[in-house]
C-alpha cells in the first residue's frame, strides 16, 4: 500500500498538559495529563507517497501550507520514511469539520490521523503505542487522539494509553464556540513564554501531577462531579499561570460563557468548564442533561454555536474521501 486515508478527533484534556519538559526538543510533556477523546468533531488525512513528485506536498483545509505547519509535517513523515526506507516524496491532504488553530485541538486530531496515514500508507505494521508516539513529534496532545474514550499520558511519556473506554461515564461536552478567527499565540509559543516568564510556573509544576492523579481516581469512580470540578480547577489553573506570563487566550465572550456555567451550576444543574488554549468554552454535562445544558449555553453572549460532542474512538483506517 501506497496511500492511506485516516480519521481521527481532537481530544479534551481533563487534566491539562501545559509545559514541555525542560531541556527537551523533542515535544515531552512537563506534566501528566488526562482527556477524553471528542466524537462529534473530526480531521480527516490522506497521505500517498508517489514517486512523481518532486516535493512533499501538504495541503490543509485545501491551501497548500507553508513555514512552521508545513515543516511540523514533513517532520512527522521524515520519520516514517525513515523507517519504512522509504524514498519517495509524498502528497498530505487534511481537512476538518471544525474551527482549526483556535483552541480545539485541531493539531491533535491532525496529527493523530497524519501519523497513523504515514504509517500505513509506508505499509508499516506498527501498533498503536509507537504511533501514538510518532504522533507526539508532531504535537504532545495528538499523542492521545490516537485512542479513544479516556486516555492519559504520563510526565516524560513518548506515548499515551487508554484508562477508560467510552462508555466509562455518561458524559456530554459541549463545545461552545465564540469565534471562527485563529488564535494570535500557538500553543507551542503559549508554552514556552509562559514557563519562561510566569511567576507561576513552579506552582502550576506543582500542582498538576496532583491534579492529575486525583481526577483520575475521580474517574476511575465514575464520580462526575468530581471529576468536573478537578477539570474546571485544571484548566483555571493552567490559564492563571499562562495570564501571569501575558499570555491571554480568552475574549469576552469566554469571560460571559464561564459566567453562564456559574449560574447554572448555581441554580442546581451540575455543569463545570474547561478551556484549552483558545477563547472556547467546554462545558462538561451529564449526558442526560445534554439537551437542556446546549441550550442554556447558546444564550449566553458571545457565543456563535455550541457542538455536541461525546467520547469517541481514536484515529483509524477510512474509505472516505476527503472534500
Amino acid at each position: 500500500m501506497s496511500e492511506a486515508r485516516t480519521i481521527a478527533h481532537p481530544n479534551l484534556a481533563l487534566s491539562k498538559y501545559w509545559g514541555k519538559r525542560e531541556g527537551s526538543l523533542e515535544r515531552v510533556p512537563a506534566v501528566p495529563s488526562l482527556s477524553v477523546t471528542l466524537g462529534g468533531l473530526a480531521t480527516r488525512t490522506f497521505v500517498r507517497f508517489d514517486a512523481s513528485l518532486v516535493d512533499d506536498r501538504v495541503l490543509i483545509g485545501g491551501e497548500e501550507a507553508r513555514g512552521e505547519a508545513r515543516a511540523r509535517v514533513v517532520g512527522v513523515v521524515d520519520r516514517v520514511r525513515a523507517a519504512a526506507g522509504e524514498k519517495r516524496r509524498v502528497l498530505v491532504e487534511s481537512a476538518n469539520d471544525f474551527p482549526t488553530a483556535s483552541g480545539l485541538a485541531s493539531s491533535a486530531s491532525a496529527f493523530a490521523a497524519l501519523a497513523l496515514a504515514g504509517v500505513r500508507a509506508a505499509g508499516l505494521d506498527w501498533d498503536a503505542a509507537r504511533v501514538s508516539d510518532l504522533a507526539r513529534r508532531g504535537s504532545v496532545s495528538a499523542a492521545r487522539s490516537v485512542f479513544g474514550g479516556y486516555v492519559e499520558l504520563d510526565a516524560g511519556g513518548e506515548s499515551a494509553r487508554p484508562v477508560a473506554p467510552c462508555d466509562h461515564m455518561p458524559l456530554a461536552v459541549l463545545v461552545c464556540v465564540t469565534t471562527d478567527q485563529r488564535k494570535a499565540i500557538g500553543s507551542t509559543e503559549g508554552m514556552r513564554t509562559t514557563m519562561e516568564r510566569s511567576p507561576y510556573a513552579h506552582a502550576w509544576l506543582d500542582a498538576a501531577p496532583r491534579l492529575h492523579a486525583e481526577l483520575r481516581a475521580a474517574l476511575l469512580a465514575r464520580d462526575f462531579e468530581h471529576v468536573g470540578e478537578l477539570a474546571e480547577a485544571s484548566a483555571l489553573a493552567m490559564h492563571a499561570c499562562a495570564i501571569a506570563a501575558g499570555v491571554v487566550y480568552w475574549n469576552g465572550a469566554t469571560i460571559d460563557t464561564l459566567a453562564a456555567v456559574r449560574a447554572l451550576r448555581g441554580a442546581g444543574t451540575p455543569v463545570y468548564a474547561t478551556v484549552d488554549a483558545g477563547p472556547h468554552v467546554k462545558v462538561l454535562a451529564r449526558a442526560s442533561e445534554a439537551a437542556r445544558v446546549r441550550d442554556a449555553m447558546r444564550a449566553a453572549p458571545g457565543v456563535e454555536r455550541v457542538i455536541e460532542a461525546r467520547p469517541g474512538e481514536g484515529a483509524r483506517l477510512v474509505d472516505e474521501v476527503i472534500t
